[in-house]
């Protein structure tokens, strides 16, 4: 059974295309579960809250929220999932590098996700901070703590240099049509399966 993550920008279409891959495994009568981080459990309540500036605490306390919640997310769903099912994740590790690197060392960002099993196939929805943020504001009324364009700027730098952090990571242009961006997704998952 296979872990696949989705990482990207705010805005990029992860959802999107986690949920086109899941119907796609459904219809295929392929075991998949979706899940999506952060989680709506207690710790990820309390990211949430943050990245709404509803509570305010340290980037480095807000990436070990982050890391918490992943540590849970495992142990209560993901592993046990792939003992049956392959598993999407809408954001995994790759995310909380990209955006944690922007106020917290990669180093410390890697270590304190270290112990974490990797994905066995990663995409990175590229799309354009400037498309992000049109797609942000059409879909919902609040911004949230990294959603402004100098941030996703740096952000998806960060997301480029990464990219080899995993084997079997994949950069996918997010700024065409979300068929045409599964069509390519879908051609990489069918070689996996």
């Amino acid at each position: 059974m296979l872990l696949i993550a989705f990482d990207g920008l705010d805005g990029a279409g992860l959802s999107t295309q986690a949920g086109m891959l899941r119907d796609y495994f459904l219809n295929k009568s392929v075991p998949v579960i979706l899940t999506k981080e952060q989680t709506d459990g207690s710790i990820g309540g309390l990211i949430k809250s943050s990245l709404r500036d509803e509570w305010r605490t340290s980037p480095l306390a807000l990436q070990l929220l982050f890391a918490a919640d992943r540590a849970h997310h495992l142990a209560s769903e993901i592993e046990p999932a792939l003992k049956k099912s392959n598993v999407i994740c809408d954001r995994y590790i790759l995310s909380s590098l990209a955006f944690g690197s922007l106020e917290i060392e990669l180093d410390f960002m890697k270590y304190i996700n270290s112990k974490f099993i990797k994905p066995d196939l990663n995409f990175i929805i590229d799309t354009e901070p400037q498309e992000c943020i049109r797609r942000i504001k059409e879909s919902r009324f609040h911004v949230e703590l990294f959603e402004d364009e100098k941030k996703l700027i740096e952000i998806r730098k960060k997301f480029l240099s990464i990219k080899d952090t995993f084997p079997n990571t994949h950069v996918i242009d997010g700024n065409r049509k979300r068929e045409e961006v599964f069509n390519d997704i879908k051609k990489i998952v069918d070689n996996e399966l």
